[in-house]
C-alpha cells in the first residue's frame, strides 16, 4: 500500500515543553521516528523555564495523525497546548467569494450600478440576448455543477460533500485562467432533473462544467445539455481526463519508439473516465484497446455486469476476442492505463508486460499499483498524485477548455477542440527535454493554460464550435 505523508493530513500542534538543551530535538525525533515529516517550527512564546512552539507535521492520514498527537501527550515534560487540522483550518470560512468589479462610493455610483441607470442596461439586453455577454458576468462565467454522486476517491457524498471539491475547482478557473466559475451542487436524483436544473439556471453562464456525477447517468446528462443548450457543455471526468491521458501517452509513446496505432492498450475502468478515454484513443488512431472492468475483459455477448455503455465499448475494442481476467490480460500489453480502484495489482504483475512498458496508475489517492516499485517492470509510470513524477491531472485541462471556448463564443465543445487541447499540451515538453520522468508539464507551468486556450479556439473555428 502507498503511505506518503502530506499536506493533506497535516497538523499544526502547539507544544509546552522545557527551555533546555536537547528538548526541542528530542520531539523532533519522536515525530520522525514516528515515520512523520516535521516542518516549521516557530516559538509563539518564551517563558522563564518553558517555551511554546508550533510544530507543523506531515501526516499520511487520520490515524497517524492521532497515534502522533496521542505519542506528544504521553512524552514527560511535554504539554500539547492545541491540535490544529491545517486542511481544515485552509477551508475554514469557504475558499471563494464574490466580490464588485467596479467601485461603489457614493450615490452617483449607486444610480448606475443598481436602480435607475441599471434599467437602460436590462431593456438593452431585453432586446439583444448578446449584450449579456458583454454588459453583465455571463461572458466569463462556468457553472461548476455536480449532484455528488461521484466524487473522486469518496463516491456518493452529496452536494453538501461535495461543495469544498467543487469551490476548490473554482478556485483552479480563477487562478489559471482568469475565469468565474461558481459551485452549483444540486439535490437532484435523477438526469431529468439535473438537465431540467441546469437548464433553468443557464442564462447566467456561458459554458457547463460538469463534475463528479455518476455513470452511466452522467452520458445521458451531458449528451442532453449539449443537445439542447446553445452553450459548450463539457463532462470533465470525461473529457479533461482523457485530454491529460493522451497528451501524457503520446510523449511517453515517443520515449519508448511506439507509435500509438501500433501498441496494445489495457484499459481498466468503465467509469466516465475510462468510457471517455477509450473514446479519444480510438479518435486519436488507436487500433487495439481492451477494457477490464470487475468481472474482466469486456467482449461482444458477455453477460456478467453489462450495461449499455458497456456494450458499446465491447463492439469498440478487444479485437482479438480476449476473455481474461485483468492479471492475465496484461500479457504482451504496450500500455496499462488505470482508472479504477487502488491496489488492485502488484508491481510484479506488470512483470508479463510487453518490454518498454507504460503503466498509467491513475486511481486517487491509492493508484492501481504502487507507482515506485512499478518502475521495476515498466519504463515509463504515471499517477494521478502531486508527489510522485509525471501527474497526469484535469487541472492542465479544464482552464484552458474553458479559456478558449469563452474567447471565441463557442456553442459546443467538439472532437476537434478536444484533440487541439490534448496535442497543445503534449507539445509544451520540448524533444530535449522529454525523459521518462518528464512526459507532461506540471499544473503550475503558467504555459500551459494559454496554450491550451488557442488550440481550442483555433478548432472551435473549423470544427463547427462556434
Amino acid at each position: 500500500m502507498l503511505v506518503q505523508s502530506s499536506p493533506s493530513h497535516s497538523l499544526t500542534i502547539r507544544v509546552r515543553f522545557e527551555r533546555r538543551p536537547g528538548a526541542l530535538a528530542r520531539i523532533a525525533t519522536t515525530i520522525g521516528e514516528m515515520d512523520a515529516l516535521v516542518g516549521s517550527i516557530p516559538i509563539v512564546k518564551i517563558q522563564k523555564d518553558h517555551v511554546i512552539r508550533d510544530f507543523d507535521i506531515y501526516a499520511s492520514d487520520e490515524n497517524h495523525e492521532q497515534r502522533i498527537v496521542d505519542t506528544l501527550k504521553a512524552m514527560p515534560q511535554v504539554e500539547v497546548i492545541a491540535v490544529t487540522d491545517r486542511t481544515f483550518q485552509y477551508h475554514k470560512g469557504g475558499k471563494i467569494e464574490i466580490i464588485p468589479t467596479k467601485r461603489l462610493a457614493g450615490r452617483e455610483d449607486l444610480s448606475m450600478a443598481y436602480t435607475p441607470g441599471v434599467g437602460r442596461i436590462s431593456m438593452a439586453i431585453a432586446r439583444n440576448a448578446e449584450e449579456a455577454y458583454k454588459y453583465t458576468i455571463k461572458g466569463n462565467t462556468v457553472a461548476i455543477v455536480t449532484d455528488g454522486s461521484a466524487v473522486l476517491g469518496l463516491g456518493n457524498i452529496g452536494p453538501l460533500g461535495a461543495l469544498p471539491v467543487m469551490e476548490g475547482k473554482s478556485m483552479l478557473f480563477k487562478e489559471f485562467a482568469g475565469v468565474n466559475a461558481f459551485p452549483l451542487c444540486l439535490n437532484a436524483s435523477t438526469a431529468d432533473e439535473i438537465v431540467a436544473a441546469v437548464k433553468a439556471i443557464s442564462p447566467v453562464f456561458a459554458a457547463i462544467n460538469l463534475e463528479d456525477i455518476s455513470a452511466p447517468r452522467c452520458f445521458e446528462v451531458e449528451k442532453r445539455l449539449t443537445e439542447e443548450l446553445d452553450i459548450p457543455v463539457f463532462h470533465d471526468d470525461q473529457h479533461g481526463t482523457s485530454i491529460a491521458v493522451l497528451a501524457a501517452l503520446r510523449n511517453a509513446l515517443k520515449r519508448v519508439g511506439k507509435r500509438l496505432s501500433d501498441v496494445k492498450i489495457l484499459v481498466s475502468g468503465t467509469g466516465a473516465a475510462g468510457v471517455a478515454c477509450i473514446k479519444t484513443l480510438l479518435e486519436a488512431g488507436a487500433r487495439q484497446i481492451l477494457c477490464c472492468d470487475r468481472s474482466g475483459a469486456l467482449y461482444p455477448g458477455r453477460v456478467e455486469g453489462m450495461n449499455p455503455i458497456k456494450e458499446e465499448i465491447a463492439r469498440l475494442t478487444n479485437p482479438e476476442g480476449i476473455q481474461s481476467p485483468l492479471k492475465e490480460a496484461l500479457v504482451g500489453v504496450d500500455v496499462f492505463i488505470g482508472l479504477s480502484a487502488g491496489n488492485l495489482l502488484e508491481p510484479k504483475d506488470l512483470e508479463v508486460m510487453a518490454p518498454k512498458s507504460i503503466v498509467f496508475a491513475l486511481a486517487n489517492p491509492i493508484p492501481e499499483v504502487n507507482p515506485w516499485e512499478a518502475l521495476d517492470y515498466a519504463q515509463i509510470v504515471a499517477t494521478g498524485r502531486s508527489d510522485f513524477p509525471n501527474q497526469i491531472n484535469n487541472a492542465l485541462v479544464f482552464p484552458g477548455i474553458f479559456k478558449g471556448a469563452l474567447s471565441v463564443r463557442a456553442r459546443k465543445i467538439t472532437r476537434e477542440m478536444r484533440l487541439a487541447a490534448s496535442a497543445a499540451i503534449a507539445g509544451l515538453i520540448p524533444e530535449d527535454e522529454l525523459a521518462d520522468q518528464n512526459i507532461i508539464p506540471g499544473i503550475f507551468n503558467k504555459g500551459v493554460c494559454p496554450a491550451v486556450a488557442a488550440a481550442v479556439a483555433n478548432a472551435a473555428a473549423f470544427s463547427g464550435g462556434l
